[in-house]
C-alpha cells in the first residue's frame, strides 16, 4: 500500500486504514508546524500585518477618510509578548497550511466515496475553505478595524486615558477572525441542506424577520465586546450572508 499521499484503499483492513490515517495526520502536523515556524521567524512582517488596524494608515481607514489616530498598546506580563508571538504564529501557520490539510483529508476519505459523492465532497470542502478565508478577510479589513477604532478611541471623559493591552488586542482579532470564518459557512450549510431536501427558499423568506432577531442574538454571543456598535458591524455581514443563502437555495 502506498501512503505517500495518504492514498486510502477502500478494501484494506481497519489497521491498514489506521496506518494510513496516522501517516496522513503526521504529514499535516509537520506541514502546519513548519508553516508556524516560518511565520514565527518572520516576526516583523507578521506583526506589521496584525497590528496594522491600530493606525489610521490602515487601508480601510484611508479609503473611508477616517481622521488620523494611533492606538498605543502595552504589555503587562513578563512572558506575554513571547506567548502571543507563538500563538499568533501558530494561527498564521495553520491558516497557511490549511489547503494542504484539507487536501490530505480529502485524499484519505475520497476512496470510500462514489464518483458523484466525490464531486459533491470536493465542492463542499472547496467552498467551505473559500468562505472561511473570505470571512477572515472581511473581519480583518472591515469588522475588526471599526471595532478596534471605536473601542480604542472611545472615552467617557478626556481625563480617562485608554491603556490597551497587547493581549486584549490579539485576543479580539483572533477570536473575531475564527468566529467570522465559521459564520461565513452559512451559505455552504444552506446549500447542503437544500441538496438534501431539508431546506427551501420559501420558509427562509417567510421567517426573515425572525432570522434577523436570531442574527442579532448570535452576533451578541460571538462578539467579544458588549457595545452596540460592534454588534451592528458583526450583524450586517451575517444578514447579507442570509440573503445570499436565500438566493443560493432558490436556484
Amino acid at each position: 500500500m502506498n501512503t505517500e499521499h495518504c492514498d486510502n484503499n477502500a478494501t484494506g483492513t481497519f489497521w491498514d486504514h489506521l496506518d494510513v490515517l496516522r501517516s496522513c495526520l503526521l504529514r499535516m502536523l509537520v506541514v502546519t508546524v513548519a508553516a508556524g515556524i516560518v511565520a514565527f521567524a518572520m516576526k516583523e512582517t507578521l506583526f506589521a500585518i496584525v497590528l496594522a488596524p491600530r493606525s489610521s494608515e490602515f487601508i480601510t481607514y484611508r479609503l473611508m477618510g477616517v481622521e488620523p489616530f494611533q492606538l498605543h498598546l502595552m504589555n503587562t506580563g513578563l512572558t506575554e509578548q513571547f506567548m502571543i508571538h507563538m500563538r499568533t504564529a501558530l494561527y498564521a501557520g495553520l491558516l497557511a497550511a490549511s489547503p494542504y490539510v484539507l487536501y490530505q483529508l480529502f485524499r484519505f476519505i475520497s476512496p470510500a466515496l462514489y464518483q458523484n459523492e466525490r464531486r459533491y465532497a470536493a465542492a463542499i470542502v472547496g467552498s467551505s475553505y473559500v468562505m472561511f478565508i473570505v470571512g477572515t478577510l472581511v473581519n480583518y479589513f472591515l469588522v475588526f478595524p471599526f471595532t478596534v477604532r471605536f473601542l480604542g478611541t472611545y472615552q467617557v471623559s478626556p481625563d480617562v486615558a485608554n491603556m490597551l493591552t497587547l493581549q486584549s488586542y490579539i485576543d479580539t482579532l483572533l477570536t473575531l477572525s475564527l468566529l467570522m470564518g465559521i459564520v461565513f459557512e452559512l451559505p455552504v450549510v444552506c446549500w447542503l441542506l437544500s441538496k438534501m431536501g431539508l431546506l427551501t427558499a420559501e420558509p427562509m423568506r417567510h421567517y426573515r424577520r425572525h432570522a434577523i432577531v436570531a442574527i442579532l442574538i448570535v452576533a451578541a454571543v460571538i462578539t467579544p465586546t458588549t457595545d452596540v456598535f460592534t454588534l451592528m458591524v458583526v450583524s450586517l455581514p451575517i444578514w447579507l450572508l442570509y440573503e445570499v443563502s436565500i438566493a443560493i437555495v432558490k436556484k
